[in-house]
């Protein structure tokens, strides 16, 4: 009997839904770069699972990682820096060329095709929890946001 309680009791436990909100990362990848380049950009798909916002992030690869929104003001193709991106519940947010993305700004070393670029994003909870998301993306050509 109280073998039977203990395993229902552990069944229990482990299929408890997580505690802390979650973003799911889809398809991350950065621009491969030219020797001597010193910035990149990052792109992907964020999904929350409740109200969340994107802050930043960081990367052993370059000196700086800034949001970016690239859009055209008076027929000029203007890129801003932002503070921060809405994740809205169950709403996919794309982060791709000519849109929303991350820059790598001072890249330490060049970026070259099929190689693994390391970030932590910085994603706040509505409650003001903070969480870390830890994303290998894959380096592609340009033009090369398309799958293989």
């Amino acid at each position: 009997m109280q073998r039977t309680l203990l395993t229902l009791l552990l069944g229990l436990t482990l299929a408890a839904p997580a505690v802390a909100d979650s973003v799911k990362v889809e398809n991350a990848w950065v621009r491969a770069t030219a020797p001597g380049q010193q910035v990149a950009g990052g792109f992907m798909n964020l999904t929350a699972d409740a109200d969340m916002t994107l802050l930043g992030g960081v990367s052993p690869v370059s000196k700086a990682f800034e949001l970016h929104i690239m859009k055209m003001e008076n027929g000029v193709m203007e890129m801003r820096q932002m503070k921060e991106i809405a994740l809205p519940k169950g709403k996919t947010v794309s982060l791709e060329p000519g849109g929303l993305h991350v820059m790598f700004i001072g890249l330490r070393g060049q970026i070259k095709p099929g190689q693994k670029v390391p970030m932590t994003l910085i994603v706040k909870a509505a409650d003001g929890k903070e969480q870390k998301l830890v994303v290998a993306a894959e380096a592609r050509k340009a033009g090369g946001g398309h799958h293989h």
